[in-house]
């Protein structure tokens, strides 16, 4: 959150938090370690944030590191103060800010942390191994009744005992498996690792020794039973690039041998020598690399088409080259790049959160945090409100047209449930009936034939969870001191960032009069230094350099960002056609915007037509740009005899230094860089190593080629406003900002505790 940074000054005062774990103190009236105004601050407040943010430095403890922060302190509380006193933090945009900061604050308090540790664990270990299966589908709905479970279940039992019996098991799994690529290959899934199998597969494939066949395992799919062929050690990964011809299934046989030709051909140049990057450049059909020398980013094993993955492992040193391999989208040449094992534990730990997170094994993290928050929320449940509630259920809710309307008044015979009965309790906190009936009316979806009361278990049960969750949301600045300071402290980033905007940021740079004065105040801060007036141009190569020099000569470089650079008109006439007004409309807008630019208009005399009509036609453009408001002084005529199907063509200049980065940084952005500016002392080598007197010079420094101009030599003395802009508004900031804190010292007078702050001082 860089306005928090902001806030605070050159120190980025106040308040960073990791995600810890401590648990608020008591709330009795703790002991106060200053008084702004009528306003107390908790010593326990401060004492938290001077704590976290200065243990660890050698001066922590020390008198003048608690005193220097305390002020610090101070001065931020002081406008904290002053903003609610103006009501900032009752807006409805300071609201929502808060509670879009507050949702992302909360996310770390909402998981269960040693779950994901050992999750992470367990993931990293199973990486270094690669398991090769099979596997038999029995599709099933993830929230499936439990009579159609239980049917899926007894088929999936009923196959495994086919193929441990005897039967071949990829025969029953082109026969019966309801995943529709075993028909093809027979339920084969090659080599997999962690992380590329929803969590329940891949934890049945890594416990089930090989040749074995595993029980039925349930996931978000169905049932599966998993045989598992092979167990290998990690092959890491490869990086490595690759030439492609296109060849795809289906195309005409005579296609599909002039791509064989065509690949066998190439592998016969590469073999005898021909360099890599300059035919794959001229002949690779994969548009995403070919530009790239073929380059694919690394990959493991389970991440390629079989055939590909299979050809680039074989490769053993940087360097070698597979023969032509075919895939689906043609055939490759592969190269390889270079190998790279399992990175350690703690290399990939952050990659590894970041996943487990994504990954269908977080849910065990979520049933972990629930049943936890369960625990401690004391969560209560009224079996007989259950299960009225689950009374109200039938046909309408399976067809998802369940209604629910609460009865306007409700007689309760004793010991029976009603609508207002609580049908369950989070630390003695009441959900009544009618509240997860609406909530049932509002989250239905049809299930034509399913079980009424699963249904309704479902809905419950997402109530329940739900609820749960948003207690604990709600009780979470109580539950946890360091999420509490962390909420405060966005809070109060927030709440200052509009007043601190008026009182220092936009105020130092829209009140100019009193910028002018503060810099004639303060001239003496902003004064120059003996330098040279220079135009420095450096380039990549001496070539480079030589084609600078002579642009810089010519004091005009031509614009290639875009722009129109021709215009139609009618056959024989001057009128302009839609296409060509739009290219002029598209024009008279860059030059408005740049004045820099001129624009050579170029009337072509075409074959057939007369010079004349060319010159009018050139004229007519001007013409047209002046009517846009373009100045004359931008704008310039010419004919040729050019044999193209424009009217008029336009050569596009611009005088400014800039536009010859841009003529010649097309391909590398860094080729040739060009300045025209003031070099104090110190401020450039290559300039200091030449004599300071106007001249041209030439010089190299560092790989790169300088030509240096230097124009004038400037003597020591006062800089103009705007030569200082930059410097002298932030020091004008500083001002506004010491002014401001003054007056707020005076409106809530400081009154220090200071028996309190001495307890921090522990050196």
């Amino acid at each position: 959150m860089r306005r928090r940074i902001l806030l605070t000054g050159a120190v980025a005062t106040v308040l960073l938090a990791g995600c810890q774990t401590s648990k608020t103190p008591s709330s009795a009236k703790q002991p106060v370690l200053e008084t702004l105004g009528t306003h107390e601050v908790p010593a326990s407040e401060f004492a938290y944030v001077y704590r976290k943010n200065n243990s660890g430095t050698p001066e922590a403890g020390t008198k003048a590191s608690v005193a220097e922060y305390l002020d610090l302190y101070t001065n931020f509380k002081l406008k904290v103060l002053e903003a609610e006193s103006r009501g900032l933090d009752t807006t409805q945009a300071f609201q929502r800010e808060l509670d879009g900061y507050k949702q992302q604050l909360a996310q770390p308090y909402l998981t269960e942390k040693s779950v994901t540790d050992q999750l992470v664990r367990e993931a990293y270990d199973r990486l270094s191994k690669e398991i090769s299966a099979a596997h038999i589908l029995v599709r099933m709905a993830p929230d499936a009744d439990p009579k159609d479970t239980l049917a899926a279940y007894q088929k999936a039992l009923a196959l495994r005992q086919r193929v441990t019996g005897g039967e071949d098991f990829s025969k029953v799994a082109a026969e019966t498996s309801e995943d529709p690529s075993a028909k093809e290959n027979g339920g084969r899934l090659g080599y997999f690792t962690a992380l590329q199998m929803v969590y329940p597969f891949e934890t049945a494939a890594y416990k089930t020794p090989v040749g074995e066949v595993s029980q039925p395992v349930r996931t978000r799919y169905g049932y599966h039973i998993i045989k598992v062929t092979d167990a290998r050690p990690a092959q890491g990964e490869v990086k490595v690039a690759h030439l492609m011809i296109r060849a795809t299934p289906g195309m005409p046989a005579a296609d599909s041998v002039t791509a064989k030709k065509k690949i066998d051909a190439l592998y016969s140049r590469l073999k005898r020598g021909e360099n890599w990057e300059k035919l794959v450049s001229q002949f690779s059909e994969d548009g995403g690399s070919a530009t790239n020398g073929g380059e694919i980013p690394p990959f493991g094993t389970g991440r390629m088409i079989p055939s590909f993955e299979e050809a680039a492992f074989k490769l053993q040193k940087p360097g070698d080259l597979s023969a032509p391999v075919q895939t689906p989208y043609g055939w490759h040449i592969i190269k390889l790049i270079g190998k790279q094992t399992l990175p350690s534990f703690t290399d990939m730990e952050p990659m590894l959160k970041s996943k487990v997170a994504k990954d269908s094994r977080s849910e065990l993290n979520r049933e972990a945090f629930l049943k936890r928050i369960r625990t401690e929320n004391q969560f209560t449940e009224n079996k007989a409100a259950v299960d009225y509630a689950f009374s109200k259920a039938d046909t309408s809710l399976t067809n998802g047209r369940f209604k629910y309307t609460a009865p306007a008044t409700i007689r309760v015979a004793k010991g029976y449930a009603s609508d207002e009965s609580p049908l369950f309790t989070i630390k003695s906190k009441p959900y009544l009936v009618k509240d997860f009936l609406a909530y049932v009316q509002q989250n239905q979806q049809p299930r034509p034939g399913a079980d009424t009361r699963h249904t309704m278990q479902l809905l419950y049960d997402q109530y329940v969870n739900q609820s749960l969750i948003d207690f604990e949301k709600a009780n979470l600045e109580q539950k946890y001191e360091d999420y509490r300071m962390l909420v405060h402290e966005y809070r109060d980033g927030i709440l200052l960032f509009q007043l601190m905007d008026e009182k220092v940021w936009s105020k130092a740079v829209e009140d100019t009069a009193g910028l002018q004065k503060f810099f004639k105040d303060h001239q003496a801060n902003y004064q120059w230094e003996p330098r040279v007036q220079a135009t420095v141009i450096s380039a990549a190569s001496p070539q480079l350099l030589s084609r600078a020099q002579q642009l810089l000569a010519a004091g005009k470089y031509p614009v290639k960002r875009g722009l129109p650079t021709s215009a139609t008109f009618k056959t024989g006439s001057t009128t302009l056609t839609k296409a060509g007004q739009d290219a002029l409309d598209r024009l008279a807008i860059s030059l408005n915007n740049d004045t820099a630019i001129t624009v050579r208009v170029v009337g072509q005399i075409k074959r057939g037509e007369a010079a004349s009509l060319a010159q009018r036609r050139a004229t007519r453009v001007v013409d047209y740009l002046k009517s846009k408001q373009v100045g004359a002084q931008q704008l310039s005529t010419a004919v040729a005899p050019r044999p193209v199907a424009s009217s008029v063509q336009f050569d596009i200049n611009t005088t400014v230094l800039s536009g010859l980065e841009e003529a010649l940084n097309e391909q590398n952005p860094l080729a040739v860089k060009a300045e025209q500016r003031g070099y104090p002392k110190g401020d450039s080598k290559v300039v200091d190593s030449l004599p300071q007197k106007p001249g041209t010079y030439n010089a190299q420094l560092d790989g790169r080629y300088y030509f240096v101009r230097i124009e004038q030599v400037l003597p020591a003395g006062p800089k103009t406003l705007a030569e200082a802009r930059g410097q002298a508004t932030a020091d004008y900031q500083n001002f506004l900002e010491k002014q401001w804190i003054a007056e707020l010292r005076a409106k809530y007078p400081v009154t220090i505790n200071q028996a309190e702050v001495d307890k921090l001082v522990t050196k």
